[in-house]
């Protein structure tokens, strides 16, 4: 079953159990599938659907920052919950030891020794890592590396 007939089919089960917060997180998400379809003027693949979930990951870390801030538990829950659903869609992800291990290897094969590598590191790394491990972790390791 593919990841967006997946969602369609959660979407109904949410429905069915009355779940609020898991129906209306993936009707956005289904949104912003069909909002790519209509802009591209193509079926969107599985790989863009994955980049879009991973983009409303990202806005939820976000908004979750600012909730936190702000004082507002009860969006920072919803925030979370939200997380946490959108989690599931992804691919099983990567520990931060096997995400080391990617890096010494990327880095190691291009050659790289300063932080004026980290592009070509970055640019690299991203297919290997995509949608298994966050970008901003796996940066961050990329910077502890070049800097050791």
């Amino acid at each position: 079953m593919s990841l967006k007939e997946n969602l369609l089919s959660d979407m109904k089960e949410a429905m069915k159990e009355k779940n609020v917060l898991r129906k209306n997180t993936i009707q956005m998400v289904r949104g912003a599938i069909l909002q790519k379809e209509k802009d591209t003027l193509q079926e969107v693949n599985e790989e863009q659907i994955l980049d879009i979930i991973m983009q409303e990951i990202k806005k939820r870390k976000d908004a979750l920052i600012d909730f936190e801030k702000g004082n507002r538990l009860d969006l920072a829950d919803d925030a979370k919950a939200e997380i946490s659903i959108l989690t599931g869609y992804l691919p099983k992800q990567l520990s931060d030891d096997e995400i080391i291990v990617i890096v010494r290897e990327t880095v190691t094969e291009m050659g790289a020794s300063s932080m004026k590598d980290m592009g070509k590191v970055m640019a690299a790394l991203t297919p290997k890592v995509k949608g298994k491990a966050d970008n901003s972790k796996v940066s961050n390791i990329v910077k502890q590396c070049l800097t050791q």
